[in-house]
């Protein structure tokens, strides 16, 4: 234990210490911060540019008005009162994008609406122009059916839906937006996390065989010491990094209410200037969504045991090659089961206690991610959680005996390429 211990501090410290893992401790979730703010301004500038002028010729000649009272943002409808071959020639010209024929038949429900233009509307202005048209000819058609003002105005009536977690203490706020996509965060964060560890652990063990450094270490220390040390001093180094990211997350939440009571005026919500945090993002209409600390807690735990595993796993493959390139056919089936777990991360998202969810969270090579996921977005029985834990740590455990003999053999092996029969006679060596 000694020795595992020796090897694990320097393993841990001389990564520590380095530059680039301070950096991408404090920077990494400013980084990401930066990138989601950076892709939100984008996308509303990409909004604002792309806004399209339509000119929309009315054969039915009622359709029109309704069309133009709407509001038009992000676009712009005008009336198009030349003949259709002027209206093609200005929108080849560049006067408008494009053009819109509302054929006289739309009124029965038989024809259909065309739009023209050179470069194509794209999704978002097709279904912009679809729904003002739909509401423009509802409103026409019931208008025609004598229906009361008043209920045309019930119609046009939009709800917006509030969401309430409930769990075995009560009741809790929020949007279930928020947790899905904090629970693809945290699910992201441990698949990138392993990887990026897992494969440390892996070129590490190759830079060791291929300058023949190891063979020096194991002059005087056993191959599942080396292992270990190797496997638990990155560990180490990695939990530290995710532990600071978990307490950011869980304090730029815990203090979102405050950070986002700055940035409003209590006098623009007719509250006077003394008005409290609580009473400004009511009168706001900001609910925000709060998160248990056992989440993070949890996030914190698979995150370590899904490393622990899969470093064992990469190890026996860095032990099996003498190059990186040699590393490529035998990671994959390695990686499988993580890359599974992140492409089934949308059904377990809509549906967190199916079947399909409870599995994966509970198979240890796929168990970190689905289950973390879970934990964010729903109430997860204590005992899944617990029997999911309990078998991702018998599952490491497993994965680092037939690693470490693997590994003894496969770290002094060179000119000669590991076969699926030599795995199985080095796991049988006594």
């Amino acid at each position: 234990m000694g020795k595992i211990w020796i090897i694990l501090k320097s393993e841990f410290w001389r990564r520590v210490a380095s530059r680039g893992f301070i950096l991408t401790t404090v920077l990494g979730p400013l980084a990401m911060i930066a990138f989601f703010v950076v892709i939100g301004f984008i996308a509303a500038q990409t909004l604002t540019s792309d806004a399209r002028t339509v000119a929309v010729i009315d054969e039915t000649g009622v359709l029109l008005p309704r069309l133009l009272a709407e509001e038009t943002n992000p676009h712009h409808l005008v009336a198009a009162e030349a003949p259709v071959d002027s209206v093609r020639t200005a929108v080849l010209e560049g006067a408008y994008d494009g053009y819109l024929v509302l054929p006289n038949d739309l009124l029965s429900g038989q024809g259909r609406a065309t739009y023209y233009a050179v470069e194509g509307g794209g999704f978002s202005l097709e279904n912009w122009l679809e729904d003002r048209i739909e509401r423009a000819l509802e409103e026409h058609r019931l208008r025609e059916k004598n229906v009361d003002p008043e209920v045309l105005e019930i119609l046009k009536t939009r709800v917006s839906l509030n969401n309430v977690k409930l769990t075995e203490t009560g009741e809790e706020a929020g949007d279930s937006r928020f947790y899905s996509t904090l629970g693809v965060i945290m699910g992201m964060l441990i698949y990138i996390a392993m990887l990026i560890y897992g494969t440390v652990v892996m070129y590490g063990v190759i830079e060791e065989k291929a300058t023949r450094v190891v063979e020096v270490i194991i002059s005087s220390v056993r191959p599942f010491d080396l292992l270990m040390g190797k496997v638990l001093g990155i560990g180490a180094m990695g939990l530290v990094q995710m532990t600071v990211w978990a307490v950011l997350i869980l304090g730029g939440v815990t203090f979102a209410g405050t950070i986002v009571a700055l940035f409003l005026d209590p006098a623009a919500l007719n509250l006077p200037e003394a008005a409290s945090q609580q009473e400004i993002l009511a009168a706001a209409d900001i609910t925000l969504p709060s998160l248990s600390v056992d989440v993070f807690v949890w996030f914190v735990l698979f995150f370590l045991l899904g490393y622990l595993l899969y470093a064992g796993l990469f190890a026996a493959v860095g032990a099996m090659v003498e190059q990186q390139q040699d590393t490529q056919g035998l990671v994959l089936p390695v990686m499988m089961p993580i890359i599974l777990s992140i492409v089934f991360i949308q059904p377990v998202l809509e549906s967190p206690h199916s079947p399909l969810a409870v599995i994966l969270s509970l198979i240890p090579l796929t168990a970190p991610v689905p289950m973390v996921v879970r934990l964010a977005v729903t109430e997860v029985p204590l005992w899944e959680v617990l029997l999911s834990f309990a078998l991702l740590v018998i599952g490491f455990i497993g994965a680092i005996w037939v690693s470490s003999r693997i590994y003894r053999v496969g770290i002094l092996m060179y000119g000669k390429k590991a076969r699926l029969k030599d795995l199985v006679r080095w796991m049988r060596y006594a």
